[in-house]
């Protein structure tokens, strides 16, 4: 959020508070390495033990001056780093030490050494030192937050330098073999295992008037908070309300804000927001943030104090989103208005008296994040004055793009806005405006989008996003169902020019910006909703034009559902128009089903898609008091042939399988004294309930489909439904008897409620109560019956197609027998030449019985067979095959005793024909 020039400048004014203790980072290294042991890879030996017991001792003479200087050479031996393995009573040596400085200052010096010292690399001698080290480094370096409590200036901040150098981790200035550097984050985690950001927290409430001190703590939590579990830590600790409440405390370097503002951001991105918001949500927070943003706006010109103007804002924002912040209380809320419309509402506040914002980019920022505040004054007024088309001859402050955001981000504040201030709304002519502006989207005037902008997103070179939030805002209003509102809206001719704008739109297809399309469609579809609902006089303006929009989207390829550009919303919303649009307006109804509205409907529903269905037949229930529906629902055949009623019924099954209802694999009742019984409803035993409440009997009317489909049947005639099946006529059965069981199973409701209070009922009631019960009992078995005599007279009849089918098999088994035989025939004769002869000779006995002996006087005998042909299958139609010339071959009887004996041949090679031309083709093959 900050960048490089800001936080260079914040680096160059913390510079001007570093004291002398910074240049003695650089320390020559002391000799106390030899040659031989370096070679080794070792430190020289220290006893650390020793170290302890000397400065645990007390009253002895000289005792101060000898432990000093131990930890003196202790300090020397660790020039180069820590090793992992010593880390833990080098630490307890410094607590030692902390603990002496009250009675004896000079240990100020040696703790100072040793915390630098922490500074330098810690050193591992194997590779799993830092796992095997781990809880006694998370320890040691949780220490460090606690040696804050020292009233040292000199000692906190030598703590705040080395807990800021874990960030910028150094190599080792020598190298020291046998040893290793720990990997560069090994002492920020340990930082957070250790809990160290806690302690640097509460440390804050030690420095309220040192503002060195303070501000390098606020550098380490700073560096702290880029960590999600540093700032869960410090969260807990009541960082934010900490931090916050000290924004205004004097600092003329300026990086007290600076820090604390990026401390506050980094606790709202990586920690719960929630809690965060909570802690600032009090008077003395908001106070701060108040003053704080104020004199920034006033006062601050530079780049960097509109940018951290900016960034308090949104951190303002933020916390105006819980409700319990006492915003106005505090006397925010009505500068951040004053702010946010003094350009365009002109005003003699002192605050803003002479001020200006320029153009440039934090000042653009700024009026956006102004417009997400607006809740009051004359918020309308100013947001209203970007609503309306860009005028040629005015000269702007704003360069075109940024115009076009800012209205752009008005628009979608007033949809926000306008909806909690409606008398403000109409004051202004609200209605008159968007429409207005509505029309210039609407038109050809020649303008370029730039839609750089979040808002603008798919408006490029086009007008769809000034039109998109232009229908949001109309949409939010009309849904307010404020008579005045929607009242206005219609005397301004809105319906008329909704469908206008939407049958517009269809006719310029455009696919580049499809998903902003359909959502525009949508708003249209739910404004054109919200106005006409239980109005005929509006729903008969929506007419037959209206009609036809809806029926264009019905008709969209299914297969788009599942595109994810926004066709289930566009389909929701045109459902929702069906039903507020055009039922109750018999015009509209009857233009409807005229264009076959029903069919469509239908093709809806039988993609057995459950968001739609409860709507849909909602719709239908509603349309089958027209007496013409009917017709059509019957009309209507989906894939493989299935009718409505069949597709219903379907859903009915699917239903009550989803609700877990009991039926056995035939769609049978198994317990008949509570056939509609759900899962949930076994599983919730009824109570006693007051009389205004539903039962779970009653809710379960309204919660799923089965109702629907009841009062859809009913109306279609359960006599006459076309296309079912056995299977759908056992569903039929319970269908029909819906009504019946339903009320059953209120009565036996009541009837439980009555025993659960322990009520005795009069002898009367008492015998009403059985006599309902049973004959709802009753009603069971019969359907019951009923469906096991439809259930066996489907498999009576499926055997007998069963046997049918087994005949129809068997009859072709037999005649491949006698195909198979007849080829065996054929195929003895054309292989063995004693079983042809044998044919012909019972061929020709055949045809010669097959003749009259006694002829005729005076008649002519004419010879049928044709000698030398060796066939012995009836001759048939004549094939000419004219493939080879008849010259060359002499002819189709060429080679029988009647062809001629010469064939003339003349010279040149034989010529292809084109085409085989088969003169009285038998229509059927001649067995043989």
């Amino acid at each position: 959020m900050w960048t490089k020039e800001a936080a260079a400048t914040a680096e160059a004014r913390e510079s001007g508070i570093r004291n002398k203790s910074s240049s003695s980072s650089q320390i020559p290294v002391v000799g106390v390495v030899t040659e031989d042991n370096e070679a080794q890879g070792v430190f020289k030996p220290m006893d650390l033990n020793r170290v302890i017991k000397l400065l645990e001792e007390t009253d002895k003479d000289g005792l101060e001056e000898k432990q000093l200087k131990f930890v003196k050479k202790l300090v020397q031996c660790f020039q180069n780093g820590l090793p992992l393995r010593d880390l833990a009573q080098i630490f307890k040596i410094l607590n030692l030490c902390a603990g002496k400085i009250k009675n004896q200052p000079r240990f100020v010096e040696s703790a100072y050494d040793i915390i630098k010292l922490c500074g330098l690399p810690f050193l591992k001698k194997k590779v799993s030192d830092e796992i095997t080290y781990a809880e006694d480094t998370a320890n040691s370096i949780a220490l460090l937050g606690d040696l804050m409590k020292i009233p040292s200036s000199e000692l906190r901040i030598q703590i705040c330098k080395c807990i800021v150098d874990f960030y910028h981790a150094e190599p080792p200035k020598k190298h020291i073999p046998g040893y290793q550097q720990a990997s560069s984050s090994y002492k920020i985690q340990m930082a957070e295992v250790g809990g160290l950001a806690k302690t640097m927290v509460q440390s804050i409430t030690l420095l309220e008037h040192q503002l060195v001190e303070k501000l390098w703590v606020l550098k380490v939590l700073q560096h702290l908070s880029t960590s999600e579990v540093n700032c869960t830590i410090m969260m807990k600790a009541q960082a934010a309300s900490g931090i916050c409440t000290h924004l205004n405390d004097p600092d003329p370097s300026g990086q007290l804000l600076f820090r604390s503002s990026e401390i506050l951001w980094n606790l709202l991105e990586k920690s719960s927001k929630e809690e965060v918001i909570q802690q600032l949500s009090n008077l003395e927070c908001l106070l701060a943030l108040k003053e704080v943003f104020t004199n920034l706006f006033m006062r601050g010109f530079s780049h960097y104090d509109r940018q951290l103007r900016n960034d308090i804002l949104v951190i303002t924002t933020i916390i105006a989103q819980n409700p319990e912040a006492p915003m106005i209380e505090c006397g925010f809320t009505k500068d951040l208005i004053l702010f946010a419309t003094f350009n365009e509402v002109k005003s003699q506040n002192l605050l803003v008296k002479g001020l200006k914002l320029s153009n440039s980019y934090e000042d653009f920022e700024l009026k956006k994040l102004l417009f997400n505040l607006l809740i009051d004054g004359k918020v309308i007024l100013a947001l209203f004055t970007y609503v309306k088309k860009p005028e040629k001859q005015k000269i702007m402050d704003w360069s075109a793009a940024q115009h076009e955001e800012l209205q752009l981000h008005a628009i979608a504040t007033l949809s926000s806005v306008a909806p909690l201030l409606i008398e403000e709304y109409m004051s202004c002519q609200g209605n008159a405006r968007v429409l207005a502006f509505l029309e210039w989207c609407e038109s050809e005037d020649p303008f370029f989008s730039h839609g750089n902008s979040f808002h603008g997103t798919g408006g490029r070179g086009n007008k769809f996003a000034q039109m998109r939030y232009s229908l949001r805002l109309l949409r939010a209003m009309v849904y307010l169902e404020d008579e005045t509102v929607n009242t206005d809206l219609c005397e301004k001719g809105t319906i008329q020019q909704m469908i206008g704008i939407f049958k517009n739109i269809i006719s310029k297809p455009n696919e580049k910006e499809e998903a902003i399309v359909l959502e525009i469609q949508s708003d249209i579809l739910l404004i054109l909703s919200g106005l006409c609902e239980n109005h005929i006089q509006r729903k008969e303006i929506f007419g037959t034009e209206g009609v036809n929009i809806v029926l264009h989207v019905m008709k969209t390829d299914p297969r788009k559902l599942q595109s994810g550009l926004g066709y289930n919303l566009l389909l929701f919303s045109t459902l929702d128009s069906i039903w507020c649009c055009i039922l109750g307006c018999y015009p509209s109804e009857d233009y409807f089903l005229e264009k076959e509205g029903i069919f469509l409907l239908l093709d809806v529903l039988a993609l057995n898609q459950k968001k739609f269905c409860n709507l849909i037949l909602g719709i239908m229930v509603e349309f089958c008091d027209n007496p013409k529906t009917a017709a059509h629902v019957n009309a209507w055949q989906g894939k493989k042939d299935q009718t409505a009623a069949s597709l219903l019924i379907k859903l009915w099954r699917k239903e009550e399988k989803e609700l877990g209802v009991k039926r056995d694999k035939n769609g049978k009742i198994i317990d008949t004294k509570k056939p509609l019984f759900t899962s949930f409803q076994e599983e919730h035993k009824i109570i006693p309930l007051p009389a205004n409440c539903p039962s779970i009997a009653i809710m379960d009317v309204s919660e799923n489909i089965r109702a629907k489909i009841y009062a859809i049947l009913g109306k279609l005639d359960f006599e006459n439904l076309p296309g079912l099946s056995a299977e759908d006529f056992v569903t039929l059965c319970i269908i029909h008897r819906y009504l019946d069981f339903k009320i059953g199973e209120i009565w036996n409701e009541i009837y439980e409620e009555i025993k659960l209070e322990k009520l005795r009922p009069v002898t009367i009631d008492k015998k009403a109560l059985e006599a309902i019960t049973t004959a709802s009992e009753n009603v069971g078995k019969m359907v019951a019956s009923l469906q096991s005599e439809i259930i066996e007279s489907q498999a009576r009849q499926d055997v007998q197609n069963e046997q049918k089918v087994y005949a129809k098999i068997q009859a072709t088994h037999k005649q491949r027998e006698l195909a198979n035989k007849s080829w065996e025939n054929f195929l003895a004769r054309t292989s063995n030449a004693k079983t042809l002869k044998k044919a012909k000779r019972l061929q020709e006995k055949a045809i010669e019985a097959s003749r009259y002996h006694k002829r005729p006087q005076n008649a002519v005998f004419h010879g049928t067979d044709i000698k030398g042909l060796n066939t012995t299958v009836p001759s048939g139609g004549v094939v000419t095959v004219e493939s080879t010339p008849a010259r060359l071959v002499g002819g189709p009887l060429a080679d029988t005793d009647i062809a001629l004996k010469k064939l003339p041949i003349r010279g040149g090679a034989l010529r292809r024909v084109k085409a085989v031309e088969i003169v009285d083709a038998p229509k059927k093959s001649i067995p043989t």
